[in-house]
């Protein structure tokens, strides 16, 4: 059974960081991919970046967000990271991971995901 969990959300004051946490269990294999989505109130989710977690590659959505967020993972965690620099009122959302199956030489561009996490709030406000 694949579960997906994410944290670290909150409250940020512009220009500040933020580190978000992605935890998946039910691969056995260890091959799926994870990607980052958000949500600002009223809009449609929004993905952000990738990542092919056996092999490590990524991908990033051209968006305002891209050059200030950084996607990494753990394996040993279990864990997928999303590294977010010098925020600003408009990165305020919810964010969601998601993640399925993906062979270790398939791209994480471009898929459908199969299981999402819960989402975790990210508030920027002075």
């Amino acid at each position: 059974q694949v579960q997906v969990a994410e944290s670290g959300g909150g409250l940020v004051q512009p220009g500040g960081s933020l580190t978000l946490s992605c935890v998946v269990s039910g691969f056995a294999s260890g091959e799926y991919g994870v990607g980052w989505f958000r949500q600002a109130p009223g809009k449609e989710p929004k993905r952000i970046s990738c990542i092919n977690v056996s092999s490590g590659s990524t991908n990033y959505a051209d968006s305002p967000a891209r050059g200030r967020f950084t996607i990494y993972r753990d394996r040993a965690k279990n864990t997928v990271y999303l590294q977010m620099n010098n925020l600003n009122v408009a990165d305020t959302a919810l964010y969601s991971c998601a993640t399925r199956f993906l062979r270790y030489g398939d791209s994480c561009r471009g898929i459908v995901y199969d299981y999402w996490g819960q989402g975790t709030q990210v508030t920027v406000s002075s």
